[in-house]
């Protein structure tokens, strides 16, 4: 699921082999959602200590005799809601069975075949936008920098190591964003420094 954001799915009768596999289908540092119960809190606990995440009890993911119509899509709307805070966060649900059920259905329709107490989907996500803001004043601080040292360093390191170190990035699906945000900064601060210096150039007594 490298474009998807994984949301893993965890019946509250899940037993310790089960929520031991949440070391294999989910990333350190997921956020678990709990019923508040007993029985879910005590899975989610377990499930909270095999990734190294948090627990957060959900009053709507509590069990109920008759869920009315819209229930599903109130359990939809709450899991993306999580999950839209870090599209680069997994997110563990912990419910019970009636409850996961639902949720599936409306959830991943489409992901339902692996079954189990503990089934894995997968949100579609679009990469996070670069910060222009942060990009133009990394880049230009790496320009002014360049000029700065350049008796110290050769005028160029900063801009090429930005660039190198963008592009680094670009082969790890979570820090993408950074990656192109280093190499508009590189390009940025390539800009600032031939500016600076062509302008010490034609105004010595400036520099």
């Amino acid at each position: 699921m490298a474009d998807s954001q994984r949301i893993t799915v965890v019946s509250a009768v899940a037993g310790p082999e089960d929520v031991g596999r949440l070391r294999r289908c989910a990333d350190r540092g997921a956020l678990v959602l709990t019923a508040p119960t007993a029985e879910a809190k005590g899975v989610a606990e377990s499930a909270a200590r095999a990734v190294a995440g948090s627990v957060k009890p959900e009053l709507e993911l509590a069990p109920v005799r008759f869920p009315d119509v819209d229930r599903g899509h109130r359990l939809d709307a709450l899991v993306r809601e999580h999950a839209l805070v870090d599209r680069f966060r997994d997110v563990v649900v912990v419910a019970d069975p009636a409850t996961v059920t639902l949720l599936l259905r409306v959830l991943a329709p489409n992901q339902l075949a692996s079954g189990g107490p503990v089934t894995v989907v997968g949100l579609p996500r679009a990469e996070p936008p670069i910060s222009f803001g942060r990009a133009l004043g990394l880049g230009g601080g790496i320009g002014v920098l360049s000029v700065v040292l350049q008796l110290v360093v050769p005028i160029l390191v900063l801009p090429i190591g930005a660039a190198v170190a963008g592009v680094s990035l670009l082969a790890v699906p979570s820090r993408r964003r950074t990656g192109r945000e280093l190499l508009l900064a590189a390009v940025v601060g390539l800009f600032v420094l031939i500016m600076l210096v062509a302008s010490s150039r034609r105004f010595p007594a400036t520099m």
